[in-house]
C-alpha cells in the first residue's frame, strides 16, 4: 500500500464514486507540479496512488479530484466541478485521505 491512499464517497447515494481521476502535486501557493494520479476503483478507492518505494518529503501537497465527470455520468448538476485537498506532510507514516462529497458539498478528514 502506498504512503497516501484515498477513497470517495457519494453521501447523496451512500456509494463509493468510482472512476474518477486523483492528481497529487507537490508545491505551493501557484507553484505546483504534478508528482502522479490515479483513478478509483469500484470501491472509489485508490490505494496504490504513490509507487511502493516513493516516500513523499516533509512538505506541502495538493489532492485534485475531478469530480464534474462523475456528476456529469450520472446527470447530476453539481456546484463544484472539482475539489483540492492541500495537505501538510510532516513524517513518512501512511496518510488516509477520504472525500465525502454531493453535487453541493463536500468534507474531507484525515483517515487511518
Amino acid at each position: 500500500m502506498s504512503q497516501l491512499t484515498t477513497h470517495i464517497l457519494d453521501t447523496s447515494k451512500g456509494k463509493p464514486v468510482a472512476g474518477v481521476r486523483v492528481s497529487i502535486y507537490q508545491g505551493e501557493n501557484d507553484e505546483w507540479t504534478e508528482l502522479t494520479w490515479g483513478v478509483t476503483n469500484h470501491n472509489g478507492r485508490i490505494t496504490d496512488l504513490l509507487k511502493e518505494d516513493l516516500t513523499l518529503q516533509r512538505g506541502i501537497y495538493k489532492l485534485r479530484f475531478e469530480t464534474k465527470d462523475y456528476f456529469d455520468k450520472h446527470k447530476t448538476p453539481t456546484f463544484y466541478p472539482y475539489v483540492e485537498i492541500i495537505i501538510d506532510i510532516t513524517g513518512d507514516e501512511h496518510y488516509h485521505i477520504p472525500l465525502l462529497i454531493s453535487p453541493f458539498g463536500y468534507t474531507t478528514y484525515l483517515g487511518s
